[in-house]
């Protein structure tokens, strides 16, 4: 089995509030506030856009999640280096990183096991 497409992209950012307005100007609802600098939003049915705030001496990130449906279904081609496995998160999925050959780390997704 392969990736299903995009699921997220996880966004940071230096001021919360003013990247959530711009995202708000552009078409993006809010579906979800944390209340201490993070949030997520979405565009229509398109991925999510999970954006949490840094401090300023940190420079801001981007990462790109995609989605898998069973990680059990799934295992990786030789071409892949696995960084981390499947592991649980604290937002209620499992989630392997993996390098892809430039250097970028991506997220994996896959449900939380039942």
């Amino acid at each position: 089995m392969t990736t299903q497409g995009l699921e997220a992209v996880f966004l940071e950012t230096h001021n919360w509030g003013r990247t959530a307005r711009f995202l708000q100007a552009l078409g993006f609802e809010l579906e979800i506030s944390t209340g201490d600098g993070s949030g997520v939003f979405r565009n229509g049915e398109g991925p999510y856009l999970v954006t949490v705030e840094i401090p300023e001496n940190r420079e801001p990130r981007v990462q790109l999640a995609l989605k898998v449906a069973d990680e059990n279904l799934f295992h990786t081609d030789p071409a892949v280096e696995v960084v981390t496995p499947f592991e649980d998160t604290h937002y209620g999925t499992r989630e392997m990183t993996v390098r892809d050959p430039d250097g970028r780390l991506w997220s994996l997704q896959a449900p939380a096991k039942s």
